[in-house]
């Protein structure tokens, strides 16, 4: 039987509320009650930190957010402290690994499969690293990756800095990697491509290292459509 998997694009929006459904829909998800999701968003200026991460590891006070207009949202995924902001695209599958496969650590992997066969499209090589989790280009990287597992039931997820201003990610010490940068999109082509259409490549990917079908959600949760028109561009 082929898996489905129900994407949506939910704009552009505050970290707290995405979460917030992220957590609706995983509880729902391991009641039977949903099939398998995939959130798409770009986020407002966000620095989270991961349950076992370093708070030292944020070098922006209360003051320089306030002015900055940013976030600091300690979580419950894994990993340390990162940067979500405009530019970047995000994505959160909630997915119900008994259908995949019941392992973490090759989930983690999907994930980084995913990203790196998207850079592909774009000629960029990225590779894995065996010590970090995460997409790297060289010794920078493009794409963050933090989950959460609950029954088996996946949250959080990746990402992928597209035309992301870097300059964010000088305020924290990135996942707690003292010796290594950050790069995007836009700083290794010569033209950054859409994030429209970097999602429809990504969608198409993740189809692929999955093994699944993806299609548009028939409508999306009202906590976003008032303020965030939903687009949505890809149907597999």
């Amino acid at each position: 039987m082929t898996k489905t998997v129900i994407y949506e694009w939910l704009g552009r929006q505050p970290y707290q509320p995405v979460w917030d459904y992220q957590k609706e829909l995983l509880a729902r998800r391991v009641n039977g009650e949903i099939g398998d999701r995939l959130l798409f968003v770009e986020h407002e200026p966000t620095y989270t930190l991961g349950k076992a991460g370093d708070e030292n590891h944020l070098l922006a006070d209360d003051r320089e957010l306030r002015a900055k207009h940013a976030e600091y949202v300690p979580i419950d995924r894994g990993g340390d402290i990162t940067f979500h902001g405009p530019g970047q695209l995000v994505g959160y599958p909630i997915l119900d690994l008994h259908n995949y496969k019941k392992d973490v650590h090759w989930y983690l992997r999907q994930l980084e499969e995913t990203i790196l066969r998207t850079l592909s499209e774009y000629d960029i090589s990225g590779v894995r690293n065996e010590e970090y989790t995460g997409v790297w280009v060289g010794d920078e990287k493009v794409a963050a990756i933090g989950v959460k597992v609950s029954r088996w039931v996946t949250m959080h997820g990746f990402a992928l800095n597209v035309t992301t201003n870097l300059d964010w990610f000088g305020r924290i010490i990135p996942c707690g990697i003292f010796h290594k940068g950050v790069c995007s999109l836009k700083t290794l082509l010569s033209e950054a491509p859409p994030i429209e259409e970097v999602r429809k490549i990504y969608t198409e990917k993740f189809a692929e290292v999955f093994g699944c079908e993806i299609t548009e959600a028939a409508s999306t949760s009202q906590k976003f459509t008032a303020d965030q028109p939903v687009t949505n561009e890809v149907v597999l």
